[in-house]
């Protein structure tokens, strides 16, 4: 297409702006998005949605726009520093897209400085001006862990408290959550079938449990029971109306901030041992090869005979003894099975590494630890994947038995990946001495799978697993069933946790209306359109003050080992130095280029290296390396390496 002749055309999306202030749109028609200068945002910030018009200048041979309208704002409250500056006081974000200052004219009247506090913008129409700016909440000191936590979840537009009205509607559903006998007529009752809980040994609430019934000796009756949240929570009612804005629960490094009242997802909905529960289940007969003789999707009610964490059930399959070992040892081999054939039939295997931090009782962390990743653990995940695919089949089928599109449904998509995303990964696996077979820009999930299998063990391989799920799209919530790309699933949802997802409780009520034979309106299929595009944005929010908190956890564990040496793997290189993560810890930082020693490095971008001119000493991408803690900065949550000869 002539880009000349698109001078005129004027382009609606949502712009990302770095922290230097550069805007970035992409547009039909060319191949590189469309950069938009500081001084051409026109107060557009980041995620904004907005309308941009192509301007006749290139910069460094790249297509240059201008914001011309502000269509709907991503947000207008930021945390960060009260900070004072020739008698003026304002607000300096912590979210590093948010370029500028934001003026706050009452600042100083109640709130010290070097407090952290949240802000909304309350002006700006004049984008040669800083915004103008009020306090809503003072959130504490900087560096306090309180504060710190506190800052993350504000700063990602989520809230740690409910409303009252929500409070008092969760309270109401517990004084009145006695399971009534019309209820219990209602369900398969399954409250004499073996069924226990294996979750996290910090874990609250308990959105799914196991049942196990052998029928023959080749023949077991396994059950997926699942919270029925969506018996309590009514679409429409304050609590569903909360849910829906926060999409998700979010796990911090020191807290979970749920998406429903500790009411409901700790004590009403939470499958707890010993009590009578309801649940929205899927029953399968399976054989010892792990295939799926029948089905039965429905409404249950439950009575958990065990609590067991992760580690007390491995405990009981390593030793051979303890309560329900039988049990657990048919469902360990079933889950194998059904493994075995997911990864034969393309499922990907990848393998990423969790850290756990040891934390004093003021919050700050004394050690970071990997988490052990356990076969009770990968064999739970079995068998919810096993719900979640079946579920999903289910309702597409229904959909076209009953002649209705298959968009009358809550999907979870993974779509293929893209080409030029593959093309560098392929270019970069070479460049390490790697090979991935892409074919016609495309690639197998087998490929990748055999990659995987081919750099186990090795010090490279986190190096190169991230990279490979960073080339990867990005799996969200649909209508539209294109298949789960990495699970190598043509149908697949989420079904298995309402208590901490709202698309499992659109799920649920999907299902309920087929199953009961209630005909999907398009006032609904519109709202689950929508549901699941806003839940999409609300999980990839969470996933980042996630992120966030173990990121300030680590450089504040470093605080206290500045000047101890560490050995790390090379992660990154660019012009202005390497990033080094730390082995044991994962906490990742930069050797600036300076300090790299005596010589002058150069970044060589075909190699993913920096090479010194005069030695040929090489920094390459994937290397071990030894390293001195130089700083650990909390303000700006960096670290700083030093390489040891």
């Amino acid at each position: 297409m002539n880009e000349n002749k698109q001078e005129n055309k004027k382009i609606e999306g949502i712009i990302s702006v770095t922290g230097r202030g550069i805007g970035y749109i992409s547009a039909d028609g060319y191949e590189e998005d469309i950069e938009i200068q500081k001084e051409r945002l026109n107060t557009a910030l980041n995620r904004d949605t907005v309308s941009v018009q192509i301007i006749d200048k290139k910069i460094n041979n790249r297509t240059q726009g201008e914001v011309t309208q502000i269509i709907s704002r991503a947000r207008m409250e930021f945390v960060g520093v009260l900070e004072k500056e020739d008698g003026r006081f304002y607000l300096s974000p912590d979210d590093r897209r948010m370029y500028t200052n934001i003026f706050i004219p009452s600042g100083g009247d109640t709130v010290e400085e070097d407090n952290k506090i949240l802000v909304t913008i309350t002006k700006w129409d004049d984008s040669n001006k800083e915004p103008e700016g009020k306090i809503l909440k003072v959130l504490g000191r900087k560096g306090d862990n309180e504060t710190e936590m506190q800052a993350i979840i504000l700063g990602h537009s989520f809230d740690t408290d409910f409303p009252l009205e929500v409070e008092k509607a969760a309270e109401e559903i517990s004084k009145n959550s006695k399971i009534t006998e019309d209820e219990i007529a209602k369900r398969r009752d399954m409250r004499n079938t073996t069924t226990f809980t294996i979750d996290p040994a910090d874990a609250k609430d308990f959105d799914d449990a196991l049942s196990f019934k052998k029928i023959d000796e080749n023949t077991f009756e396994v059950g997926i029971h699942i919270a029925d949240v969506t018996h309590y929570v009514r679409p429409g009612d304050a609590i569903d109306k909360e849910a829906q804005e926060r999409g998700t629960s979010i796990y911090l490094v020191d807290r979970t901030i749920p998406m429903l009242p500790e009411a409901l997802s700790n004590d009403v909905c939470s499958l707890n041992p010993n009590q009578d529960k309801l649940a929205f289940s899927a029953i399968f007969n399976l054989n010892k090869e792990g295939e799926v003789l029948d089905h039965w999707f429905g409404r249950t009610i439950i009575n958990s005979d065990k609590r067991f964490t992760y580690q007390s059930a491995q405990k009981v399959l390593d030793s051979g003894n303890g309560p329900f070992v039988d049990e657990l040892k048919t469902l360990e081999k079933i889950g194998k099975k059904l493994r075995e054939k997911r990864f034969k039939n393309g499922s990907i295997a990848f393998e990423t590494e969790e850290v756990k931090f040891v934390l004093d009782e003021k919050g700050k962390p004394i050690d970071i630890k990997v988490k052990k990743r356990l076969e009770t653990m990968i064999m739970i995940e079995d068998f919810m994947l096993l719900a979640n695919r079946k579920i999903a089949k289910f309702i597409y089928d229904l959909c076209k038995k009953n002649g209705l599109s298959d968009t009358m449904a809550i999907y979870r998509i993974h779509d293929v990946p893209n080409q030029e995303k593959i093309e560098e990964l392929s270019v970069f696996l070479k460049a390490i001495g790697y090979n991935l077979e892409v074919k016609d820009g495309k690639i197998d999930s087998k490929n990748i799978n055999k990659l995987l299998k081919e750099i186990k063990g090795k010090p490279e391989e986190k190096l190169i697993s991230t990279a490979t799920i960073r080339s990867m799209a990005k799996a969200i919530y649909s209508t539209k069933n294109i298949g789960h790309f990495s699970l190598s699933f043509k149908y697949y949802t989420h079904f298995t946790s309402p208590i901490r997802r709202y698309p499992d409780m659109m799920v649920h009520r999907i299902v309920a209306s087929h199953i009961g034979g209630a005909k999907i309106t398009e006032e609904e299929l519109k709202l689950y359109s929508r549901l699941a595009i806003e839940s999409s944005q609300r999980e990839a929010e969470a996933v980042s003050a996630e992120r966030d908190s173990i990121k300030y956890k680590q450089v504040e564990y470093m605080t206290e080992h500045v000047g101890e040496e560490f050995e790390g793997i090379i992660t990154g290189v660019a012009t202005f130095g390497v990033f080094v993560e730390e082995t044991r810890t994962k906490a990742e930082g930069l050797i600036r280029m300076r300090d790299l020693g005596d010589d002058y490095y150069t970044f060589n971008k075909s190699s993913y290296s920096v090479i010194g001119d005069r030695k040929k000493k090489k920094y390459q991408l994937g290397d071990l390396i030894k390293i001195k803690l130089v700083e650990a900065n909390l303000d700006a949550k960096t670290i700083t390496w030093k390489p040891i000869k």
